[in-house]
């Protein structure tokens, strides 16, 4: 995977107020931070940071982040947004070891095309969109596909499927769902009614016996004392 170079400044100040000035002006508050490194505040320019992380890999690039004289390789973590605009408004810089494994999580893609799931007019329900993987920095792939083509109602896809590149593994269960052939919405609806209607009328004879005196028989023998 190769890497993305963005600089970044030093020293920028605390506060929330100084972070809105810098965000006004057109950068980031980020803070940089790793195994031997004590936390460095710094903020990078806006627009490098969208570009850095619209490449394929998405939030896995691997950035090489130029601070100072300093160089560190890293991944950008902990992204904060703003809750209407959506832009990031605060970024953490993780110092990664190029040859120790780290922890991402990784798109889903599902390909193919599940014919004869759409002929039974079955639904197609994704259940896992992204998947815990362990590799080192450079071994992330930027997505994992899934083939449903041979999905059909009733059958699943899961995590033992997916075919995982070199030098990366998961400890996800293998056999969690990843997308599952359902029947026609309307045909589970009207299995549910039928159901639900069942248990109504089970109840409602219930109901009507115990109105009519009748009285279960363990209880009509209940006075066998009866008169000597």
């Amino acid at each position: 995977m190769a890497e993305f170079t963005l600089v970044a400044e030093a020293g920028r100040p605390s506060g929330s107020s100084a972070a809105r000035r810098l965000r006004h002006a057109g950068r980031i508050p980020a803070v940089v931070y790793g195994p031997g490194v004590d936390p460095i505040p710094v903020s990078v320019v806006a627009r490098d940071l969208r570009a850095a992380l619209s490449t394929d890999a998405g939030l896995n690039a691997v950035l090489s982040l130029e601070v100072g004289g300093d160089k560190f390789l890293t991944l950008a973590r902990e992204l904060q947004r703003h809750p209407v605009r959506g832009s990031v408004t605060h970024v953490d810089f993780q110092v990664v070891d190029p040859n120790r494994e780290v922890t991402a999580e990784v798109p889903i893609t599902l390909t193919g095309e599940a014919l004869e799931l759409h002929r039974a007019d079955g639904v197609l329900e994704q259940q896992m969109f992204s998947l815990t993987i362990k590799s080192r920095p450079a071994d992330i792939p930027a997505h994992l596909e899934v083939d449903i083509t041979d999905l059909v109602i009733g059958s699943a896809v899961r995590v033992s499927d997916i075919a995982l590149p070199p030098n990366v593994i998961t400890e996800v269960d293998p056999e969690s769902i990843v997308a599952a052939g359902q029947p026609p919405r309307v045909q589970a609806l009207e299995e549910g009614e039928a159901a639900e209607g069942e248990a109504v009328e089970g109840e409602a004879g219930a109901v009507e016996g115990a109105a009519a005196g009748e009285t279960p028989a363990a209880e009509a023998g209940g006075d066998s004392g009866g008169e000597s």
